[in-house]
């Protein structure tokens, strides 16, 4: 039961008095963040505790967590500045190359995704690379603020990089979180912001989900999904046509439940050449369905959002609910199967794994 206490921290809740009330914001109100589109009551998580006691859940997976782990090919890497590419580090990690940038999306490297070193969800299978590793990492984006998407020691990390901290992009309200532990190179962003970054715009974009971080800050703070849109820009005598990246598009949506967000996103954008979707931590769907997509609904958003290609992310690394931890991937399957579509539009990556987005 200690576990499930810690792990209700960042499960329950209540909202105060909002200082981002906007009235002209229909997400803003004098109580905390909302999503755009109403869902179910919330479900009790003392009684999903109860059921996965009795019933011992999770299961483990086929495999006894044996997953293939990658170690990425870091001298092309870093090396890269032109091509578009994403490695998938574990959960809702990944390395997006695009636009001469390297960004690192909800960076987590820690054991536990918990607000404890002892206790809460462990991961399940190794780093497939150190945060020392990695190529200067030049933008940060954060989805919200769950302990599995938002690690203190991990950004701590990444602000402390040889030649100089990232840039921060954060829902609006972790600003003074982020202040709080020292870093200052941070951007807050409402639903559809944009800031350029040479050829690269980056846009915050909304997701059906919640915020907490404790027992009393439900809602505080924003929640959502990232746009990366890098256009091809005219050569000039700084950045001839041989250095120049090429024009690509790639949508990360963190961590949400399914709701019509997904059709205005790709109203609003067009077509994605990738989208980055969760398809993990869906069982039970009583409780889960109004803040995880199942492989199904993350089969929706694939066709919603128009995408190109998408791979699935948000699985495979920690226990977060009551699905195998290797079930994703064959319901993924299954689902594209029924909506008649190819087996290759939609994919997972090993952990690890890096796909050249060129190809």
């Amino acid at each position: 039961m200690l576990a499930a206490a810690a792990l209700a921290i960042g499960l329950a809740g209540c909202s105060s008095s909002s200082k981002y009330y906007d009235p002209a914001k229909s997400n803003r109100t004098e109580t905390g963040f909302r999503n755009n589109y109403a869902q179910p009551e919330r479900a009790s998580f003392w009684k999903w505790q109860w059921e996965r006691i009795t019933q011992g859940l999770p299961r483990p997976p086929a495999n006894h967590y044996q997953f293939p782990v990658v170690k990425p090919d870091l001298a092309w890497i870093k090396a890269n500045r032109k091509a578009p590419s994403v490695t998938w580090i574990g959960h809702a990690t990944a390395l997006l190359q695009i636009g001469g940038q390297n960004v690192l999306t909800d960076p987590m490297f820690s054991e536990r995704a918990s607000p404890f070193s002892f206790i809460g969800p462990r991961r399940k299978v190794p780093l497939p690379v150190q945060i020392a590793e990695l190529p200067h990492i030049d933008v940060v984006v954060i989805s919200h603020n769950h302990y599995d998407h938002l690690d203190r020691a991990s950004v701590e990390k990444l602000n402390l990089q040889p030649g100089g901290p990232p840039l921060f992009l954060v829902p609006l309200g972790l600003r003074e979180w982020f202040n709080d532990i020292g870093i200052t190179n941070v951007r807050e962003m409402d639903w559809w912001d944009k800031i350029s970054l040479g050829s690269l715009d980056i846009y915050f974009v909304p997701a059906a989900h919640w915020s907490a971080r404790g027992l009393f800050d439900r809602s505080e703070t924003l929640w959502g999904g990232w746009v990366f849109q890098n256009l091809k820009v005219p050569a000039t005598t700084e950045t001839p046509v041989a250095e120049q990246s090429e024009p690509y598009s790639v949508y990360f949506a963190g961590d949400t439940g399914y709701s019509k967000d997904f059709r205005d996103i790709g109203e609003r954008f067009g077509r994605f050449d990738l989208a980055l979707i969760p398809i993990g931590a869906y069982a039970p769907r009583w409780f889960m369905q109004n803040q995880h997509v199942d492989p199904a609904q993350a089969v929706l958003i694939h066709e919603d959002v128009r995408a190109r290609r998408s791979i699935g992310i948000h699985w495979g690394t920690f226990e977060l609910a009551d699905e195998a931890l290797d079930e994703p991937p064959q319901k993924l399957a299954e689902a594209l199967k029924e909506a008649k579509l190819p087996a290759d539009q939609f994919i997972t990556l090993k952990h690890g794994e890096t796909l050249k987005l060129e190809e």
